[in-house]
């Protein structure tokens, strides 16, 4: 027999229309209260963080700071074009790794 727990904390999240009912419907087909219905399905879906999604990250925002910078500097003229293909192809190998990283979990 569980152990009946003290439920003495609120959380109250925003959904739409369309969200509530299908959290409803599903709690319903799960024989639960939306509250336990909520709680089972938190505890089952498992979080992971991978280490190694930091340095990509820190690599995507030198990135993006830099194509910012090459922009402005399109922008205010002080070159007509750019070659955008290697920082495009960097770039695509970044997003390769964080796929990778994400699949594996």
């Amino acid at each position: 027999m569980s152990e009946k727990r003290k439920r003495n904390k609120t959380l109250t999240v925003r959904l739409t229309e369309k969200e509530y009912t299908q959290i409803r419907r599903n709690a319903k087909k799960a024989q639960k209260s939306i509250t336990d219905y909520i709680v089972a399905i938190s505890n089952e879906i498992p979080i992971t963080v991978s280490e190694d999604v930091k340095p990509l990250i820190a690599e995507m925002k030198r990135i993006g700071n830099n194509l910012n910078q090459i922009a402005t500097k399109i922008n205010s003229g002080a070159f007509d074009s750019y070659n955008f293909c290697d920082v495009v192809e960097e770039q695509r190998k970044i997003y390769e790794q964080l796929y990778e990283i994400a699949r594996k979990g």
